[in-house]
């Protein structure tokens, strides 16, 4: 508790000595909880409720090529990832791999419906990862460690018999779009594109506006995500911008500062839904044909002669009596 000096306290109103001692317990205490709660407050592995015990499998929608992995990070926790690979394997070696990273809720489970849209209507392979602490991982979420999270999965694929040699696009909405552009940033050699969805420059930059009374305490956050300076340092990446101009928890400046900020030499493109708002842009009209113009033009025909050739041979080897189911 704050106490005033006794010199000044002789002179000033109880009642505004009661008001500044319990100003300053509410600021201690919201500094307090701020710093020790920041994960809980972040990620929300816990919602919906369940999230931590039930993980649907991509079964549940139609994927039935598909591997349940364990991987066990550099600091010895165990993660849990769904591989969905194209068939017959052939066509998982030529399709390009889409690497998703979810937001701060649920749990990979939760984004199979978009992974089948990737995987059946854009002919992707797809790889989900519930973070440490989200689903039936171990361990509690955090920066530091959704790092070691995200670069474990990419060394996984670029170890996988199958898509090492695919090209890789990495998929991320909200604080899975920080995950992907700081995984990016640091990978950009093994990267052939990346897209982002309502993701924000950085978490200090956004609590202000999700939670206004923490809005004096940033300086306490330890979990920053900075995008606004990790997206800088991709320079041949193409970049494509998924912005909901209706979004009430990251504000659409952020989304349109991140592609300002961006320096790629490659292909950057904005595509902005009006209506959209932060969980449901990803249902907005045209916003998987943006996502299948973007991988077809920057990704799978970028650096690649040989497409045509490609997508027949897709093609012949579909049509050779294996279901892509």
């Amino acid at each position: 508790m704050f106490f005033l000096p006794e010199v000044i306290s002789e002179h000033i109103p109880n009642s505004i000595q009661y008001f500044l001692t319990a100003s300053g317990v509410l600021f201690c205490s919201g500094a307090i909880l701020l710093y020790i709660f920041q994960c809980d407050l972040i990620y929300a592995a816990n919602f919906p409720p369940d999230s931590r015990r039930h993980v649907s499998t991509p079964p549940d929608y139609g994927i039935h090529k598909w591997e349940d992995v364990s991987l066990t990070t550099k600091d010895n926790v165990k993660i849990r990832a769904y591989v969905c690979r194209q068939v017959p394997e052939a066509n998982a070696r030529i399709s390009p791999t889409l690497l998703l990273f979810h937001a701060n809720a649920g749990n990979m489970g939760h984004r199979l419906p978009q992974a089948k849209k990737f995987y059946t209507k854009h002919k992707c392979n797809v790889v989900l990862l519930s973070y440490r602490g989200y689903g039936l991982s171990e361990g509690k979420a955090n920066e530091k460690g959704m790092r070691i999270d995200a670069q474990t999965i990419l060394h996984h694929i670029r170890n996988d018999k199958f898509l090492k040699d695919t090209k890789i696009v990495v998929y991320g909405q909200s604080v899975g779009g920080a995950v992907a552009i700081d995984l990016v940033a640091r990978n950009e050699n093994q990267i052939s594109g990346l897209i982002v969805e309502n993701t924000f420059l950085s978490l200090p930059k956004l609590i202000p506006h999700i939670f206004p009374q923490l809005r004096y305490f940033t300086f306490l956050c330890h979990q920053i995500w900075p995008s606004e300076k990790s997206i800088k340092q991709i320079v041949n990446t193409p970049i494509l911008f998924l912005t909901g101009a209706r979004d009430e928890l990251v504000p659409p400046e952020h989304m349109r500062k991140l592609y300002e900020l961006s320096e790629t030499r490659a292909v950057k493109e904005w595509k902005e839904f009006p209506s959209g708002t932060h969980n449901d842009t990803i249902i907005q009209p045209g916003y998987f044909e943006a996502i299948g113009e973007f991988l077809e033009n920057q990704v799978i025909s970028r650096n690649n002669s040989r497409q045509g050739d490609i997508n027949q041979e897709f093609e012949k080897n579909l049509n050779s009596g294996v279901s892509t189911e």
